[in-house]
């Protein structure tokens, strides 16, 4: 259960309006997570209230932010099931304005038990927006977080389809290797039939280019690629391989915390300043 300080900040007003993010790409190993992990935390470090859905079953997202497994009873799979409220499920993070709905297995699950609903796609929308009627800025994320990114699982299935369908915008990490395009059409055209079918405002947000490496040649290639065929929708920032990224998870905390300074967070905090630009809200934190 949250401690009183968390539910203090989360019933405090805030003025902006929501955004949602669903980090998307059903490739592995494309840095999903660790976008997700780190996009949050440099969105939080430069003022923003900010909550992490972990939506991915192997709970990756979670233990990258510090929530142990005995943490977790009280998880994603209980807030989409109606088994608790947003301000039950969510848990404060070691980082400020940074909060995390976690996971674990028991998310697996949830694709069976929901199939027969007739409104599996928008558990998770109604879990944050309040149900179908609810005034905008009146549902539960919209009074307390300024954005919510949701770690999808790597894979296109009802979960995948729930974070979208809560949605303004998908994020897609593109990791900067021979296969980057390989599955992206598809992605798309998902995110084409969730718009027409589901959630008429979805848009792509962006794409970011992770596990860049300046030394090798083929990772200029790929990007000077996906540019050429993405065009405006690629961000500028690109994501370099960074050991300290790497090791961050390991010690449960974003690299903004693990080590500010390392190329891998500075990354991440250009990228946060570039997703505000193109949400029009500048940084004044």
């Amino acid at each position: 259960m949250e401690s009183a300080p968390l539910r203090a900040a989360l019933r405090s007003k805030k003025t902006r309006p929501l955004r949602v993010f669903a980090v998307s790409n059903q490739k592995g190993g494309v840095g999903k997570t660790t976008t997700t992990i780190n996009l949050g935390a440099a969105l939080a470090a430069v003022g923003r209230r900010v909550l992490l859905v972990d939506l991915d079953p192997q709970g990756n997202a979670s233990t990258g932010l510090g929530v142990e497994r005995r943490q977790r009873e009280t998880n994603a799979y209980h807030l989409l099931s109606g088994r608790a409220s947003l301000e039950e499920a969510a848990q404060a993070t070691a980082a400020e304005n940074l909060w995390v709905v976690p996971a674990n297995s028991d998310l697996a699950g949830l694709d069976l038990e929901i199939s027969d609903s007739p409104r599996r796609a928008h558990l998770l929308r109604e879990a944050l927006r309040g149900p179908e009627g609810t005034p905008a800025g009146e549902g539960p994320a919209d009074q307390r977080f300024d954005y919510v990114l949701i770690d999808s699982p790597p894979s296109l299935n009802l979960l995948t389809i729930n974070a979208m369908t809560a949605a303004d915008g998908v994020i897609v990490p593109l990791q900067c290797e021979f296969f980057a395009l390989e599955g992206l059409s598809q992605l798309l055209d998902t995110i084409d039939r969730v718009k027409k079918t589901l959630n008429r405002a979805l848009a792509v947000q962006g794409v970011a280019l992770t596990m860049y490496d300046r030394r090798n040649s083929l990772s200029a290639q790929v990007a000077a690629d996906v540019r050429e065929y993405l065009g405006g929708v690629v961000y500028e920032t690109s994501i370099p391989r960074n050991v300290r990224l790497s090791e961050a998870p390991s010690h449960g905390k974003p690299a903004l915390l693990y080590d500010r300074a390392c190329a891998g967070s500075q990354a991440y905090l250009r990228l946060a300043e570039e997703v505000l630009r193109r949400e029009r809200d500048p940084v004044t934190a």
